[in-house]
């Protein structure tokens, strides 16, 4: 008995990657804005019948603040549980590379040639990397595999 993976999609599978990176930054790194309720009248008129609807602006509001909180968390947690699964250089190179608050900044040159000791080629990155984003992907469910040929 053999089991075949299905291909994969080398580029749109590493931008997949790269976006939930980039949202798990954005998650960890930005404070979550809560919103609030409004407590100004307005002072236009507004024609309308009865749309047979309760509003609850005040529940509807902090509903979403503690949904969104949850979910952010929620998914900073995945994101960690994914990486923390990797062999320990395919977790160094992404902890350094993309998950780091300065990751916007850092170049891939400058992880290979600075982060690792001793400094690994250019070849050998992208190996590790192209490993270390297949797992992952796979992990998130955000792999695109390739359409039947």
């Amino acid at each position: 008995m053999s089991f075949v993976l299905p291909e994969i999609d080398r580029k749109e599978t590493q931008q997949a990657v790269e976006n939930e990176l980039e949202k798990y930054r954005l998650f960890k790194y930005l404070e979550f804005e809560e919103r609030e309720a409004s407590i100004t009248a307005s002072a236009e008129e507004r024609f309308h019948g009865p749309t047979n609807q309760t509003s609850d602006q005040t529940g509807s509001i902090a509903i979403y603040n503690a949904d969104q909180r949850k979910m952010r968390q929620a998914f900073i947690n995945r994101v960690e549980r994914a990486v923390a699964r990797l062999p320990k250089l395919e977790r160094f190179l992404i902890e350094e590379r993309y998950m780091s608050i300065e990751s916007e900044y850092i170049t891939d040159y400058n992880v290979y040639c600075h982060k690792f000791q001793p400094p690994i080629s250019a070849v050998t990155y992208d190996k590790i990397r192209w490993k270390a984003f297949y797992r992952v992907a796979l992990n998130l469910n955000v792999a695109v595999f390739k359409q039947g040929v």
